[in-house]
Order: structure tokens, then C-alpha cells, then sequence
């Protein structure tokens, strides 16, 4: 009988021939570094703080939902996480290579469909759409002689006017008018939790405002109509006092 030959192509016990020079030179105690300098390693931390920030913020909206934190302490957190995520993207390098969010989670394996809607719109649940624990009387708009009404629509008007100066200032990056708009809704939100006339076109601003870049512009059509929607809102808003 012929002895059997083991084809070329088939791997054999012996088609590996350790290199003692290669052993030699491994040493299983020494720390292997992910990365060759500080500035790589400060990159890679920051995209892992990017990665947490998503998967905690996801958590925390199903928790809300399921109404398992209160509304102060979602606002809070979630405030603080959104704040967290846009500085962590401030610097040039990790905004380069993070990409986007679709990017980014299709890199490392992300779902989180609901961390998702809230970084799109940028804003707290309970801000996006006014909470019901507002102190207003009977879940109605503020009343100016009630205690700290008065204060309530005096910083909200404040607020309406201020925004509406920074456009006629040819304030127009994302960056200023962000921030400003920010501190619109949330001091409207403390007088009414009512959906007044164009209150939607804030939060829609909010959300074209907040996809843009830092230092990103609106162009002049933009503006204008920024600045209608804006003064449009406002009416809507002195509306709701009677």
C-alpha cells in the first residue's frame, strides 16, 4: 500500500517552525500602548468619552420614559451630557475623526436610537417640549401678580428682545445665537407649558442651530427668516398672557 501524502495546500502539524529569536524578544510583561504619543492617546480618550456619553445618554432617556428619574434630575443630566458631548467635539482633531454621529456609530458598533434624536435636537426633553411641573397656576401661563410671575414673563421678554438684537447686530454664528435661543425657550417654558403660536419654530432653530458647526454662519436669507419666525414667536408668546 502507497502511503498517503498530505496535500501541499493542507495544513500539517508541522507547517509551523517556531523563531526562538522572535520569542526571545516578546516580553509578556511589558505594557502594550495603543498609542505612539500623548497627543494620540488624548484622541482615543476622547473618543471613548464620546462613546460613554452616548451610551449614557441613551439610558437616561429610557429611563425618563419609564419615568424612573424624575424630570429635575433628567433635565440636569442630561443638560450636562449634551454640554459634554459638543466640548469633547470642539477640538478640530476628534471632530476630524469622529466624522458624524452615523459614522461613528457604524465604526463601533452604536445603536442607541434615542442618545441619537436627543443629540440631533440638542436639547432636553423637557425643554424641547415644556414641562408640566412649570410653576404656573393650574398648568396655565403665569400670572403676572402670582408669586415671581412677574419676574417669569419679565425674563422671558428679556430674552425674546435680546435674541432678536443680536440678529439686527449681524450676529449670525452658531455659536452666538445658539446659546441665546437656548435661554429663550427654557424662560418661556417656566411661564407657560402651553404650545403657543410658533413656539415650534424655535425648536425648530434650535435643531438647524445646533447641527451646524461652531463657528458655522446663517446666511442672510437665513437670518431674515430667523429673525420673522423669532419676532412671530413672540407675539404668539404675549398671547398666551391675555
Amino acid at each position: 500500500m502507497y502511503s498517503q501524502r498530505p496535500l501541499s495546500y493542507a495544513p500539517t502539524p508541522y507547517s509551523y517552525t517556531p523563531n526562538p529569536a522572535l520569542a526571545a524578544s516578546i516580553n509578556l510583561d511589558e505594557e502594550v500602548k495603543l498609542a505612539t504619543s500623548s497627543a494620540e492617546r488624548d484622541l482615543y480618550e476622547s473618543l471613548a468619552e464620546i462613546y460613554s456619553i452616548i451610551v449614557t445618554l441613551d439610558g437616561l432617556e429610557k429611563a425618563y420614559i419609564k419615568d424612573a428619574i424624575t424630570e429635575s434630575e433628567y433635565t440636569e443630566t442630561c443638560a450636562r451630557l449634551l454640554k459634554q458631548y459638543k466640548s469633547s467635539l470642539g477640538d478640530d482633531a476628534v471632530a476630524q475623526e469622529f466624522g458624524d454621529l452615523d459614522t461613528f456609530k457604524r465604526t463601533w458598533g452604536l445603536e442607541c436610537p434615542k442618545a441619537t434624536e436627543r443629540l440631533r435636537i440638542g436639547l432636553p426633553a423637557t425643554v424641547e417640549q415644556a414641562s408640566h411641573s412649570a410653576p404656573t397656576p393650574s398648568n396655565g401661563p403665569a400670572v403676572a401678580g402670582a408669586p415671581g410671575g412677574a419676574s417669569l414673563i419679565l425674563t422671558a421678554t428679556e430674552n425674546f428682545i435680546t435674541f432678536l438684537d443680536a440678529l439686527k447686530l449681524n450676529m449670525v454664528s452658531k455659536d452666538a445665537l445658539h446659546p441665546l435661543l437656548s435661554e429663550v425657550i427654557q424662560s418661556v417654558n417656566k411661564v407657560t407649558d402651553r404650545d403657543f403660536e410658533n413656539r415650534g419654530k424655535i425648536i425648530q432653530w434650535l435643531i438647524t442651530l445646533n447641527q451646524m458647526r461652531a463657528t458655522e454662519e446663517l446666511s442672510e436669507e437665513q437670518a431674515r427668516e430667523l429673525s420673522f419666525d423669532i419676532e412671530q414667536a413672540y407675539q404668539g408668546f404675549k398671547a398666551t398672557l391675555g
